[in-house]
């Protein structure tokens, strides 16, 4: 049996444009998650003018934002970046179901890449140790996994451009 056909992304930025969604809320550690995010980017080979970032209220608007962001085809992929943190009712439950089904919503629908950073914590520590502490900056992975899925869908689509 001969050697197979491997497609694998060589996870670079250069060239491509990438939108950043990220929540205010609990913008302390979510500041954090867009930092690794941005830091990522760049050192992938983005160019600062070809990252933007959008700011919404809470988790609950990232789907709707990322959503515009993708009708617009200016972007390789998108981050979607917040905190959730487990509270005493079931808000937090509602929040980050509907915020996982939106997200996932809109790259099944547009087609792009949207690389997944939203925590869901049941405390602030343990929110604060995945925003660069212990468990790495889950903001980078997930500009990480943007950049390696924009690479691989333009080689699945036989194409070099972002």
């Amino acid at each position: 049996m001969g050697e197979i056909r491997r497609i694998e992304a060589p996870l670079q930025a250069r060239g491509k444009r990438f939108a950043i969604v990220a929540a205010r809320f609990n913008s302390r550690i979510v500041d954090l998650l867009v930092g690794g995010a941005v830091d990522c980017l760049i050192r992938h080979g983005a160019a600062t003018e070809d990252v933007e970032l959008v700011r919404v209220p809470g988790a609950w608007e990232l789907p709707l934002a990322l959503e515009e962001l993708a009708r617009t085809e200016r972007f390789a992929a998108l981050v979607a970046l917040a905190v959730v943190i487990r509270g005493e009712t079931p808000h937090f439950d509602y929040v980050c179901g509907e915020c996982v089904r939106g997200v996932g919503r809109v790259g099944a629908q547009y087609r792009i890449p949207v690389g997944f950073g939203v925590l869901t914590c049941d405390d602030s520590g343990q929110a604060e140790e995945r925003a660069g502490g212990k468990a790495g900056n889950k903001g980078w992975e997930a500009a990480l996994a943007a950049i390696e899925m924009a690479d691989l869908i333009a080689q699945l689509r036989g194409s070099t451009s972002g």
